[in-house]
């Protein structure tokens, strides 16, 4: 098998792919506002008609590219270009101001280098066992890992649990619509034949996180382009080669954590990882004057998610975060599922996976330190071209799917809904982990409750399902805590 692996990756038509999309994923990842899901919905349909090892790790380039990009507008501009690069404003921008924005990048680059080597080789060591337990599993087991899922909704609600609920409750409405997998009975369908095999995932994800974010660019397409100052001397000195290599692997392991979590994300990860190097330091009223340890340690720490969140969704179809669910989607275009069992039928796709995410990294790092100067550039691309070519890859791509102009109409809806959710300040994920774990859940619930013959006992028999009704128990209890314990210490 490791010959397989070794020639299924190393060739040329794989390695122009992985740096495509890292290419590109840096590009978009530089660009304020455009995210890493967005840039990964965007170029989903691209790999429609690709085999599944080149099409997944072009995706996985994106990923870990745009994770990495969001630095570059972040020290250049204090404007983060995605969510998980606003920890390394605080810092960044600080070098920026002393016309050192060349070394904070240098480090950026590094540091993200190390901190995706670090989820890879955890991806590469946990996966498998994860796999082989999760092989264990019958419905109650599945089910109630599916609820745990569900219930981390309460903890990535944001500022209101409520709109929380609201929008992880639409996406298990979905769920809903289309034929039962289990009567045959068409549900929801309201006698149109185009939901008979339900709503489709991609032209949902693409809507809600690319088309939305179209529209909300809208909104300042006509403000003057900010305008970008010249980078050089990209490489680390030897003093911050001791800084991150002191923070990073560290950080990396904390990001790991976090991205193992379903819908943690890695904007989590950096700023837990900023603390964690903040309370380690023996000068901590450093942190935010910009000093190496405060970007070191965040692009370490959101980077670390891209490995972690390919853990649960690889080896029990559980996404990490947003970015891990649109993979899913990928796998299931190709006619895979991901899940325990994708590691006995298809070993040498799930570790050419794991492979490929490495070169993406070594990728990530070669282009940073070698064409950062290229990646500055794209700051300067007019909002007027920009938001024009959004729109017409999202309404391509989702007709591309089934070439249905339904789907085209379902992405258009979901964009439009997604803006109002944006402007109501509500997150979007809850959805998506409705939408991905709301089947998961009902299918293994009535699955079990066959197999059982009514008995709902079935879900309190084995040692896993206590442990996922305890995880699922502290999940929801906990923000009610925090909350609680947060008013007590204000009044004290």
């Amino acid at each position: 098998m490791l010959l397989s692996v070794l020639s299924s990756v190393f060739n040329l038509k794989i390695f122009f792919f992985i740096i495509l999309g890292v290419f590109t994923g840096i590009s978009i990842g530089a660009l304020p506002g455009l995210t890493a899901t967005m840039g990964v919905a965007l170029v989903l349909p691209l790999t429609f008609g690709m085999d599944a090892i080149p099409g997944i790790l072009l995706l996985i380039g994106v990923y870990v590219g745009a994770i990495y990009g969001g630095s570059i507008s972040a020290i250049l501009l204090r404007t983060p270009g995605t969510p998980a690069a606003a920890a390394t404003v605080l810092d960044g921008y600080e070098f920026s101001k002393r016309g050192e924005s060349g070394r904070a990048l240098g480090i950026s680059t590094v540091s993200s280098f190390v901190g995706g080597v670090v989820s890879v080789i955890a991806l590469w060591l946990i996966s498998p066992q994860l796999a082989k337990l999760a092989l264990r599993f019958s419905a109650p087991e599945f089910f109630l890992l599916a609820v745990f899922g569900l219930s981390i909704i309460a903890s990535i609600s944001g500022n209101s649990l409520a709109k929380g609920v609201l929008t992880g409750a639409l996406g298990i409405s979905l769920a809903f619509v289309g034929i039962d997998g289990i009567t045959g009975y068409p549900r929801f369908t309201f006698n149109n034949i185009n939901l008979l095999s339900g709503v489709s995932f991609i032209p949902v994800m693409i809507g809600l996180f690319a088309m939305s974010q179209a529209f909300t660019t809208i909104e300042t397409i006509f403000t003057p382009d900010q305008v970008t100052q010249k980078v050089s001397n990209v490489f680390p000195t030897k003093a911050d080669w001791k800084v991150i290599f002191k923070h990073a692997p560290i950080s990396g392991v904390i990001g790991t954590i976090i991205g193992i979590v379903p819908g943690a994300g890695a904007e989590i990860g950096a700023f837990v990882s900023y603390g964690q190097a903040k309370r380690m330091s023996k000068n901590p009223e450093r942190f935010g004057t910009g000093i190496p340890e405060g970007i070191a340690a965040p692009e370490a720490g959101n980077n670390g998610v891209t490995g972690g969140a390919l853990i649960p969704m690889l080896t029990m179809g559980v996404p990490g975060d947003a970015v891990a669910a649109i993979l899913i989607g990928a796998l299931t275009v190709q006619g895979l599922q991901p899940g325990p069992m994708l590691f006995a039928e298809h070993p040498v796709l799930v570790y050419s996976i794991f492979l490929g995410m490495f070169v993406a990294n070594v990728a990530m790092l070669l282009l940073g330190l070698s064409s950062l100067r290229l990646f500055v550039k794209v700051l300067s691309v007019p909002k007027s071209i920009l938001t024009p070519m959004i729109f017409v890859l999202c309404v391509v791509g989702s007709y591309a799917i089934n070439t249905s102009f339904f789907d085209v109409g379902v992405m258009l809806f979901f964009g439009v809904l997604g803006y109002f959710l944006q402007k109501a300040d509500a997150s979007v994920s809850p959805a998506v982990l409705g939408l991905i774990l709301g089947p998961m859940a009902e299918s293994n619930f009535r699955r079990a409750l066959l197999m059982s013959e009514g008995n709902y006992g079935i879900f309190f028999t084995s040692p896993i399902a206590w442990i996922f009704l305890f995880l699922t128990t502290i999940t929801l209890v906990g923000p009610f805590v925090g909350t609680y314990l947060k008013k007590r210490k204000a009044q004290a």
